[in-house]
This record gives C-alpha cells, structure tokens and sequence, in this order.
C-alpha cells in the first residue's frame, strides 16, 4: 500500500497519541470523521498500524532493571534457531528479541525487578534453552533516550 500524505500525518499523530479521538484526528489532518475512519481502519487492515498500547513506566510497575542482554547458539541450523526464538518468545522477561548478524545470534532487551530476578531469569529460564552457549549481560544504568514513534517521512517532490 503506497502512504499518500494524508496517511503520514494520521500515523505520525497516532503515534504520539494513540487515545486522539476520530473527530479531533480528522480535524487536525482536514478531513471529514467518515473519511478518518476509513482512512484509520485501512492503515489497521493492511498492518501499517499494527496495535495500540499503553507505555507503563518500569521503575512504577516493579521492573526497573533493565537489561541488554546478548545471546550466542552453540548451532547456526534452522531447527535451533526456530526452537530458540520460540521459547525467548515466551519469557515474559523478555520486552524485545531482535535475531541479530555479528557474533551474537539474538538480542534481547529484559526488564526484571533487580539483579537478583535477573540472576534467577537466566540460570533457571535462559540458560535452559537448549543450544544456548554464552550470555553477555549489560545493564543500563539510565536511559537517555526512549521513543517509539517513527517519523513517516514526507515525499520529496521528484
């Protein structure tokens, strides 16, 4: 689907609020609500607008360590690999797992209470997959930046 631009400032608007009303939307782009709503629904049917969320801040909600932590297989074959993005898939530890080229095979970003829940996430959890070899570990000490949104860019005339 080809984003006209229109559907660049629907999504860059969402994107910094995602509870914008249909009407304030559509008035903000200069549209009529019927148009929005059309328009909103189609950039959700074709995947362009993948979900709404709700950001918590992770030091409020008990989980203000955070950790980068790099993952090495002891194989590089399509069963282990699977398997692997399989079962980090399913900690719930585990923010985001990104399949990674380089020396490691994933990264992932991992929030837990403090060093001692992570201790425990990767000796009984991480640790336990089969086909993991090495975890390296880097925890932040602050964050200096945290965005989600992703500017969609205007067209430059041609």
């Amino acid at each position: 689907m080809k984003l006209d631009e229109v559907d660049k400032k629907i999504l860059n608007i969402l994107q910094s609020n995602g509870r914008i009303t249909n009407a304030k939307l559509a008035a903000e782009v200069g549209v009529s609500p019927p148009t929005m709503l059309e328009r909103v629904k189609r950039l959700e049917r074709t995947g362009i607008i993948k979900r709404y969320v709700a950001l918590v801040d992770l030091d409020k909600v008990g989980k203000g360590a955070l950790a980068i932590v790099a993952v090495s297989l002891a194989l590089h074959q399509l069963s282990s690999l699977d398997r692997c993005k399989k079962e980090i898939s399913q900690l719930d530890e585990v923010l985001e797992c990104y399949h990674v080229s380089g020396e490691e095979d994933f990264a992932l970003k991992v929030a837990v209470k403090n060093v001692k829940e992570y201790e425990n996430f990767v000796v009984n959890k991480l640790a336990r997959i089969q086909g993991v070899t090495k975890i390296k570990t880097t925890f932040v000490l602050s964050t200096v930046k945290f965005n989600t949104k992703v500017v969609v860019e205007k067209q430059l005339p041609t």
